[in-house]
Order: C-alpha cells, then structure tokens, then sequence
C-alpha cells in the first residue's frame, strides 16, 4: 500500500508513520500461536521500506476494546518518529527492536537497535519471553538485562533454538529503553504460523 500510494501520488518517498496493533483480548496462561502476534510482525516488516516509522503501543491496549481509549500516547510515539527522522531532531524516537541473537550453551543472547540510554524492565523482572528447542515447543524462559543485551533460557530447553516476545494476542511484556519506550513483540524463528495455513 505503502509503495503504491508513492508511486501514484508521484512526491517521492514520502513519510510514512503506522501504529503497530495494540494488546488486545484474553491473556493466555502460556505460550501460544497467534494470529495478532503475526499481524504485528508484518507491520515490524515493513520497516524495511525506505522513510517508514511505526509506533508501538504493545503497553497501552485494552482486552474487550479494540481502539484504546489512550490516544495521548499514540501520538507522542508518532511525534517522536517524525521529530527525528523528518525533522532531524535528537530524540530517541524507537523502543528496543530486535537485532540478532547468539546461542550461548543453554541460553540465548538477544541484540537490539534503539536501546536508547539501555534496556530496562519495567516495574520488576522481565515477562513475556519464551524459548524453545528444533521441537517448537515454547516455554516461559527466564530472561535478565546483561549490558544491552537481553539473556533467555529454561530449565525446561537443554538446548535453545529460539526466542519470542510478546508473542501473543495480549502479551504480558515489560522491555522497555530507558526512555520509556517500549520493545517490539517480535521472535527469533521463521517457523510457519496460524497465518501460514490459511493462505
């Protein structure tokens, strides 16, 4: 939409800025697939187009409604983006977004762009990792801040293959920069999902 939209109103690459989808329904108890989790993902995606920003809301959703009634901070994540990349201010415009990861023996090591001033937790230890072995089978991991690195495991997963976030239609996560902004929902695998099956 995004390409075509500049190719039609032929002005270049022009700004763009997007919402990614907010929390939303029931929380689940444990890991899951999720359709709303994969729906985040491609819009994660579409930063890769040149002149894009995406403002994510993963903390400000509501389970029974689908449009948040805090819009106050939709707009100052928005604001943010376009202060530094359209107007060229000095700001930190992004929560943490996943880089790479490194497997490390019985754990994870997860790099992220936009760390801002560092990686925090936000009120207490890291929620919303899960990790899993070649079975795909995810578990709730224990994760901690390491420098500006986050490390992922389980005593469940000899063996780690991959790491997800706030992969969920309601995800408990709490990554933040210490600009209070939070981290991307995102995962370390390209394993097929809910989405996959229906196309």
């Amino acid at each position: 939409m995004i390409t075509n939209w500049r190719q039609d109103w032929k002005t270049g690459e022009f700004p763009f800025l997007f919402v990614q989808l907010a929390n939303f329904m029931a929380v689940d108890a444990e890991p899951v697939e999720s359709a709303w989790a994969e729906l985040r993902e491609a819009q994660l995606m579409t930063l890769k187009l040149a002149n894009t920003g995406m403002a994510v809301i993963i903390d400000i959703g509501e389970a029974a409604d689908i449009h948040p009634r805090n819009k106050q901070d939709v707009g100052k994540r928005l604001g943010l983006w376009a202060l530094a990349r359209t107007y060229g201010r000095q700001v930190v415009y992004s929560g943490p977004l996943y880089k790479s990861m490194k497997v490390e023996g019985n754990r994870i090591v997860l790099s992220f762009d936009h760390v801002g001033g560092g990686l925090v937790a936000k009120d207490g230890g890291l929620k919303g990792f899960a990790v899993a072995a070649a079975d795909r089978k995810f578990v709730w991991a224990d994760a901690k801040i390491e420098g500006q690195t986050v490390v992922v495991g389980s005593d469940k997963v000899a063996e780690p293959a991959a790491v997800r976030y706030g992969w969920a239609n309601n995800p408990v996560c709490n990554l933040y920069n210490s600009e209070v902004l939070p981290a991307s929902p995102f995962r370390t695998d390209d394993w097929p999902g809910v989405t996959a099956e229906s196309r």
